[in-house]
């Protein structure tokens, strides 16, 4: 164990003073439930360091995007910051370090493949930062989170950004939305533009009909077209066309799957309109 355990020390960059915390890091509940019932003791498994190390974890991830990108804004941060902690991500960092090999399982786990799995994988690694904190505080989170968790990803991740593919296809998924309520397509239209070149900032409105054009009567429109009408669905912010568009786009995604308002409720719907 204690060769295995150097191993994986030099794979991650970071020798313990304490190995029994890399131990526990390490142990699957099934081998820990396996050893208690034998010895009578409390199960010492690595869910508590799991969550320990989740919350280190976009902690450090958190503090290097702010630091890495000084003019991005909250969102911006938060999506990226959501990736890069995702069981997807984690199960891959895990991956390359051939944690795996590494894990303590009950022998009916080990052979059912349990260690290839990436929900267990990602959860080992969180256990694993848990256990790096609790032996050298954060700095050494710090040294392994930018060696191995953002780096080339998160700069993949900011290119991604930067063309909208992050926030995801909002303004194709409501197109169809309204589509299939019989409404056509959204209109976007630019309201305004503020800040220098370097960053620009515009403001998106989405509507479901071009400003001006009336409404059908109440009576005989859709149930979307009788609360909105011609105001606008929502209004997007971003440092380009294109994400602001996607921005007004979620928004109106948003409220559109909301409960019919009462008449309080639209408007305050109303009044938000006006001011975003």
């Amino acid at each position: 164990m204690q060769e295995n355990l150097g191993e994986l020390e030099s794979a991650i960059g970071y020798s313990f003073t304490n190995p029994d915390l890399l131990v526990r890091a390490l142990t699957h509940r099934s081998l820990a439930n396996e050893q208690t019932q034998a010895a009578g003791d409390a199960p010492r498994d690595n869910e508590r360091l799991e969550f320990l190390g989740d919350a280190v974890l976009g902690l450090t991830v958190g503090e290097a995007m702010f630091l890495r990108y000084p003019d991005w804004r909250e969102g911006e941060l938060t999506r990226v910051r959501a990736q890069l902690v995702s069981r997807q991500h984690m199960a891959q960092v895990a991956a390359a370090l051939q944690l795996g090999n590494h894990l303590r399982l009950s022998k009916g786990e080990d052979r059912s493949g349990l260690r290839r799995k990436s929900t267990v994988l990602s959860n080992t690694m969180e256990a694993v930062l848990g256990a790096m904190f609790l032996d050298g505080g954060l700095e050494p989170v710090r040294a392994f989170i930018r060696r191995r968790v953002t780096g080339e990803a998160a700069e993949q991740l900011a290119r991604e950004l930067r063309s909208g593919e992050a926030l995801g296809n909002y303004k194709s998924a409501l197109q169809e939305y309204l589509q299939g309520a019989h409404l056509g397509a959204p209109v976007y239209k630019v309201k305004s533009e503020s800040g220098p070149d370097h960053r620009k900032k515009f403001l998106v409105e989405v509507r479901l009909k071009p400003e001006g054009e009336q409404a059908k009567p109440a009576s005989t429109s859709s149930p979307v077209l009788a609360r909105w009408g011609t105001r606008p669905l929502a209004r997007g912010l971003g440092s380009t066309k294109k994400l602001a568009e996607q921005d007004a786009a979620r928004r109106a995604l948003a409220r559109l799957s909301k409960p019919k308002p009462g008449a309080a409720e639209t408007a305050k719907i109303v009044e938000e309109s006006a001011a975003e």
